[in-house]
């Protein structure tokens, strides 16, 4: 097997005292989605913030083979990887274009000057940006927010792109158009990291899977056997679990 394009090894993040995420121990190969489930207060987006530099974290970042030895956004970015916030935390008094060149910056401060092809593809990924393209960000629905979110973090051209609850506040209907999207980005060269609640919608999608318990892996396996795991439908998927989650 090739060296995974990020390992984390027995992380741990700490709120002042208290520990919320303990010895985790997480791979995502080239290619892959992985996703991490767990009910809220897991310790999920924790791991997120930890794995791109913004919270500080003990144990080893490892990225295309090699360690981070002071893991920080910068090098983290700098090194292929990209995060979606939960909040999306777009510049809504700015156009849905704006948004996306500031997504660029990163490549533009290296001395990059391919902004506008960026760009362009991520309308070939979201025509409907492209239709919006001169629209405030604040007008937007809450797809297509999101859409600009994730368009807005491809603009960087990451290797590893994680997503914090891509689901959040959106229709069910919104959330299967969304997550195919997220699909398609391999046929780009992006591997997705995935923090869901919505158990049912990344075990769909994702290849394999970590369910977070309290900020430590309590299972891990592929998606399509975590899906069936008579536990994972009793405590996340519910009545009807096993049939919803077989991927479409």
């Amino acid at each position: 097997m090739t060296q995974p394009l990020l390992e984390l090894k027995k992380l741990s993040v700490c709120y002042g005292e208290v520990e919320a995420v303990h010895q985790l121990d997480l791979v995502v190969q080239t290619g892959e989605i992985v996703t991490v489930i767990g009910p809220n207060g897991a310790g999920k987006s924790t791991l997120l913030l930890a794995a791109i530099g913004l919270l500080p974290s003990k144990g080893e970042i490892w990225l295309d083979g090699s360690v981070i030895r002071r893991p920080s956004v910068h090098t983290l970015v700098t090194g292929g990887v990209a995060l979606v916030p939960e909040r999306r935390e777009l510049f809504g008094e700015m156009s849905v274009q704006d948004n996306l060149l500031l997504g660029g910056f990163s490549r533009w401060r290296r001395g990059l000057r391919d902004q506008n092809e960026c760009r362009d593809e991520v309308y070939a990924i979201f025509p409907r940006l492209d239709e919006r393209r001169t629209q405030m960000a604040s007008t937007l629905s809450g797809g297509e927010r999101q859409m600009l979110a994730i368009g807005r973090a491809l603009m960087a051209k990451p290797k590893l792109l994680m997503l914090d609850e891509p689901s959040l506040g959106l229709a069910p209907n919104i959330v299967r158009e969304v997550l195919q999207v997220v699909v398609s980005l391999r046929q780009h060269g992006v591997s997705i990291l995935l923090v869901e609640q919505n158990a049912r919608a990344a075990l769909a999608v994702a290849d394999r899977a970590y369910v977070l318990e309290m900020g430590s892996i309590a299972l891990t396996g592929k998606s399509s056997d975590l899906a069936s795991d008579p536990r994972i439908i009793e405590t996340y998927l519910g009545i009807g679990g096993r049939k919803a989650t077989t991927p479409q």
